[in-house]
């Protein structure tokens, strides 16, 4: 024994040796294999971590064809090269469930590996009220384990699974002055958009179109408009300069500030959180993530606020009677205890929620169901027509709805869309609890206190000084010049604290440029008689109505023909991203517009980026040249 510890040296210097042999062995034989079948090998690197974010180190990972294989490293980071004709990585773990990630000949690859549990077994509820529905949710059986995915590729489903559905959109054109005046729209503080966009530019590939709304893009960022200060809730700021995509023309940039409240000003809210517990919130980025964001919000919460949870699945039930806000304890072991199984009966949660919110309305208070789902409503009241009709009937109560999209693969965006437009709320996409912390915290007062509904845009152009003009994106929230006036009309809500930002792309009257045109009215006057004596653009209008008002009150501002050479932060850094989102539709109207113009008016235009939302953005569009995607 004395000898072989005596050894135990020379042992260790041998074994070190001969691993170092196999490596190099290993490596030689990769080289060579690839080599002799003439495989072409490209270098592949990424980011491996847990569902906390956190780095997961020795995770193995290998291409399919085995010709190369490493580990992770301490900090999750992974570099190797691997055959480019190779269609699948594969990413092993003895504590986490294996992944299978679809190769697509791009460079990097970050992926977030589920911790395995015990095999569990699917509840199904039975249609049961109260307490019941409850213990069904949470003690019959045992939840299974949420499905391994990044990326958007699935451990277990068909690699070209995807469901999401989007509106259509139809980008706006070109109008001709003489025969269309007036522009008329809606606001729009959606910001769901560009985060879905983000994810789908961080997996490695382009977004769908109609998955690019550019207005909801631009209105993700703040801006630093100049704070109201009269009698009106808002101000009104505006700016006009050439336009970055098209020297010929020019761009006006409009915007709105909402005031700014101090938390503890804030009205008492009656909160009913709604939340979908069906079969397709299992995964690790939806009914887990939401339960996190969730929590955020009850920390948030004063005493004189009340929280009520109805859930939803195969059935509806209230599985949390209306709670103090004091009583954080309560309402974070309700949440905690939700779990996920059977089919989607969003009408019926939609009803429910309606009733309990109705039950504990606060008069004068913020009354709000915050409705947490994947969209994937397939019983019951489900159509997007269905929904819309439902959510419109209910919003006359004064209870308001916001909606809050998680998950990927099966989001149903425009069902999500329509039931916040039409219900006096706000639709955001929670893709991580970064975006969670943005929407519960960052922007508390936006996200859940309006101080301004049914906002509308009118503007009336020049034929003098405009020749043709393009609202820059809100497709889907274009109206009749006749529902500007109509106070029966619906349109979009400002929160607290919330910036609106619109762009209009406007070819001058004294353009050479073909216009679009209609024949010459026989019954019309065509001269504008008092527009020739006049230097201005156009006049905006504005209407809105009080969070409880049912009349709308009137503001009107002229915009004078005089562009400006030193343009704000605002204008540059909103014509950036409208540059992007036109890149990304592939825009007939992009003109000159490119990448390094994005870039360039971006890195100028951060400002006070506290937050680091705008670094983020300009990342991101790295990300895109980088990939080559365009």
């Amino acid at each position: 024994m004395e000898f072989v510890k005596g050894m135990h040296p020379f042992i260790e210097i041998i074994k070190t040796k001969c691993i170092m042999k196999k490596v190099f062995f290993v490596f030689i034989i990769t080289i060579f294999t690839a080599t002799a079948f003439g495989q072409e090998l490209l270098t592949v690197y990424g980011y491996v971590k847990n569902g906390y974010g956190q780095p997961i180190q020795n995770v193995k990972v290998a291409s399919q064809e085995k010709f190369s294989s490493t580990y992770t490293d301490a900090s999750g980071w992974y570099k190797f090269q691997v055959p480019v004709s190779d269609t699948i990585l594969w990413f092993v773990q003895k504590d986490y469930e294996t992944v299978k990630m679809p190769h697509t000949g791009a460079s990097r690859y970050d992926v977030e590996l589920i911790y395995i549990e015990e095999p569990k077994v699917e509840v199904h509820e039975e249609e049961v009220d109260g307490e019941g529905f409850f213990n069904a949710l949470r003690g019959l059986g045992k939840k299974i384990s949420p499905t391994a995915m990044c990326n958007g590729a699935y451990d277990h489903r068909p690699q070209d699974w995807n469901t999401e559905n989007y509106s259509t959109i139809h980008e706006n054109g070109f109008r001709s002055v003489t025969a269309n005046p007036l522009s008329t729209f809606s606001i729009d503080v959606d910001n769901a958009s560009y985060a879905n966009v983000r994810r789908y530019i961080n997996q490695g590939e382009l977004p769908p179109v109609d998955a690019v709304r550019i207005e909801e893009m631009i209105n993700y960022f703040n801006y630093d408009y100049e704070e109201p200060s009269g009698e009106h809730p808002f101000s009104i700021n505006h700016e006009l300069a050439v336009c970055p995509w098209n020297k010929d023309h020019y761009l006006l940039h409009i915007g709105l500030q909402g005031k700014n409240i101090d938390k503890s000003e804030l009205p008492p809210s009656n909160l009913v959180f709604l939340i979908d517990v069906s079969g397709s919130m299992q995964d690790y980025n939806k009914l887990p993530l939401l339960k996190r964001a969730f929590k955020m919000l009850v920390n948030e919460l004063r005493p004189n606020d009340r929280v009520a949870i109805v859930v939803y699945a195969g059935a509806a039930g209230l599985v949390l009677e209306s709670t103090g806000g004091d009583e954080n304890p309560t309402i974070l072991q309700a949440l905690e205890k939700l779990e996920s199984g059977g089919s989607t009966a969003g009408g019926e949660g939609l009803k429910l929620a309606f009733k309990v919110a109705n039950e504990h309305f606060i008069k004068g208070g913020n009354n709000r169901i915050l409705l947490a789902t994947d969209g994937d409503f397939n019983i019951g009241v489900s159509s997007t027509s269905e929904m819309e009709r439902l959510v419109e009937k209910e919003r006359e109560s004064g209870v308001f709805i916001s909606v809050l999209g998680f998950g990927m693969g099966n989001i149903k965006d425009d069902k999500m869309e329509v039931i916040a437009d039409h219900g006096n709320g706000n639709y955001s996409y929670i893709d991580n609890i970064r975006e969670a912390r943005k929407v519960f915290i960052s922007e508390f007062g936006g996200t859940l206190f309006t101080i301004a509904k049914d906002v509308k845009f009118q503007l009336e152009f020049n034929p003098a000084q405009v020749k043709a003009y393009r609202l820059v994106g809100y497709e889907n929230r274009l109206l009749n010049a006749e529902d500007f006036n109509d106070d029966t009309k619906d349109a979009g809500e400002m929160g607290a604290g919330h910036t609106v930002t619109a762009l209009y792309e406007i070819i001058p009257a004294g353009s050479d440029e073909v216009a679009p045109s209609v024949d010459a009215l026989k019954y019309q006057q065509a001269d504008p008689v008092s527009g020739k004596r006049s230097k201005d653009l156009l006049t905006m209008k504005l209407r809105y109505k009080d969070p409880d008002g049912k009349k709308s009150r009137l503001l009107e501002e002229v915009v004078i023909n005089k562009p400006i050479n030193a343009t704000s932060d605002n204008f540059r850094f909103s014509a950036s991203v409208a540059t992007f989102g036109m890149l990304l539709r592939g825009s007939e109207f992009i003109g000159s517009g490119s990448v390094d113009e994005v870039l360039d008016l971006a890195k100028g235009a951060k400002g006070n980026d506290e937050e680091g939302y705008r670094s983020e953005f300009i990342q991101l569009v790295k990300t895109v040249d980088d990939l080559g995607l365009f």
